[in-house]
């Protein structure tokens, strides 16, 4: 059972971490801190070779730890879906967030809904697969039958918590999203 609240735990910290890759009018490191860079012929995380501050509530600063990366981290940002061009100066990367239109934020509650649907995917494979296992056990007389009743109540009173954990975050999310 712990081991199963585990996973559960493990899928929601790679939803949030999704989610907040999802741009809203702010900018935040999140958006970008996560962009695979070809840095010397291997794909690094750009939080790995820069540190990434907002500065103000519309812009990002990128400022590589080697000069060296700047060329590749242009390259990452202006190949990213995101659709914004940096500006380059000698020692950093500005990133300046345009607003966005209506279409725009439509199109992220839609992919929000995907990530957040593939959580619940995920969430609903993990409880088949220790129902399973419950029964098994059963089966081979490892746990009585009210011990299975039990456990497969505790099982799912987990999976609706963890269900209402991603519909608040999903309903915060959206309100950040279309808010103008």
């Amino acid at each position: 059972m712990e081991n199963f609240k585990q996973k559960l735990e493990k899928i929601i910290e790679k939803l949030k971490s999704e989610v907040a890759g999802l741009r809203t009018g702010r900018a935040t490191p999140a958006l970008v801190e996560d962009l695979e860079v070809d840095y010397y012929g291997a794909k690094t995380p750009l939080k790995a070779i820069a540190s990434i501050s907002s500065p103000e509530p519309r812009s990002l600063v990128i400022h590589p730890w080697d000069k060296n990366a700047i060329q590749p981290i242009e390259k990452a940002i202006q190949s990213s879906p995101l659709g914004i061009n940096p500006i380059t100066d000698r020692e950093a990367i500005r990133l300046t967030i345009p607003s966005l239109t209506e279409e725009r934020r439509r199109e992220l509650v839609k992919l929000l809904g995907r990530h957040l649907e593939n959580a619940k995917i995920q969430i609903r494979r993990e409880r088949e697969e220790i129902l399973k296992e419950i029964e098994r056990k059963e089966k081979a007389k490892e746990i009585s039958e009210d011990e299975k009743f039990r456990q497969r109540g505790e099982v799912q009173k987990a999976v609706d918590e963890i269900n209402r954990k991603i519909e608040e975050m999903g309903t915060a999310k959206e309100k950040e999203i279309m808010t103008v």
